[in-house]
């Protein structure tokens, strides 16, 4: 499983939302996520996460996260970055 470029492809996932309260993950309205995008490296992907967080910095209770997908779709590689 490689990208076009000859790296690796490591996906990860950018989400965010409204969180009920501070400190916690637990978001309002798991309808109202917003599913900013899968990417195939880290570096893409806190890219988009930077941008989505520059954005919603006005409003302190808006989360975005990245997630490691390519860890849950293979746990037993621990090499994967």
């Amino acid at each position: 499983m490689t990208a076009e470029d000859g790296k690796k492809q490591l996906l990860h996932l950018v989400f965010g939302g409204e969180l009920k309260k501070l400190g916690t993950t637990e978001f309002r309205d798991l309808d109202g996520l917003d599913i900013v995008g899968i990417y195939p490296d880290y570096q893409s992907a806190h890219m988009a996460w930077k941008a989505k967080a520059q954005a919603s910095v006005d409003n302190a209770h808006m989360r975005y996260f990245v997630v490691h997908l390519h860890r849950l779709l293979d746990p037993d590689n621990k090499a994967a970055g």
